[in-house]
């Protein structure tokens, strides 16, 4: 460690302590004109202790204010992360508890809302010509989608646009996207479970995205259990 590193170390452990002290005594220390005088600007006048005083409670209210929308934020986030836990917890029930494969495919689709999300579907990479797909919830996507979304190896991506790809023209209205890769056998086509969302930001977080994750893991067990393949 460098010297002039060793000087400013104390320093800066020293400046968290005083901010420390005052945080924990904010109303006495705004009643000491003197004390105010010392950290407010010269402009000031050092005996005017009503404008100092009220200079202060305004800053900290400020703080208060900005600390206040810090703790909502957070709550906000960690409720809608609680709401999508539930939701995977239910829809992976709802995979389990299927009778027939168009269930399984309609479960998935379903769960959109719980997902937070306002469409979800399957989408199947096709050549073109092939015939269309009359399940609702599967989208044909032409070869090479999955492997330029995700990479040749990604899992899953949380996207801002781009939604026409994956959920045709009805797709451009999603400023949020999220996409996985779904290893349903080896020679089966490569597959996406996508969600759309209106709203921008909606997936993203490391508790969503392996979440989300886990209930793509599911749902490509869940299919792959249906069409009687192999294990991968």
């Amino acid at each position: 460690m460098s010297e002039a590193a060793s000087a400013r170390e104390p320093a800066l452990a020293a400046a968290e302590a005083v901010k420390a002290y005052i945080r924990m005594h904010r109303a006495k220390l705004a009643q000491d004109g003197e004390f105010l005088a010392l950290l407010l600007p010269d402009r000031f006048d050092p005996g005017e202790v009503r404008d100092l005083q009220r200079f202060v409670i305004e800053r900290l209210k400020d703080s208060n204010a900005d600390l206040r929308r810090e703790r909502d934020a957070l709550r906000a986030t960690r409720d809608q992360v609680t709401r999508l836990g539930d939701g995977v917890k239910r829809a992976v029930l709802e995979l389990l508890d299927a009778r027939r494969f168009e269930e399984a495919i309609q479960a998935a689709t379903d769960a959109a809302q719980a997902f937070g999300a306002d469409r979800a579907a399957l989408c199947v990479e096709a050549a073109p010509g092939a015939p269309p797909i009359r399940s609702e919830g599967v989208k044909l996507i032409a070869p090479g989608t999955a492997s330029a979304i995700l990479g040749g190896d990604g899992l899953g991506a949380i996207l801002g646009g781009g939604g026409e790809i994956l959920f045709g023209t009805s797709g451009a209205e999603f400023k949020s996207l999220a996409a996985f890769r779904l290893r349903i056998g080896r020679d089966t086509p490569a597959a996406l479970y996508a969600l759309g969302a209106r709203e921008a930001g909606r997936f993203e977080g490391v508790e969503a995205t392996s979440d989300l994750s886990f209930f793509a893991r599911a749902l490509e067990r869940a299919i792959r259990a249906w069409l009687d393949l192999p294990k991968l």
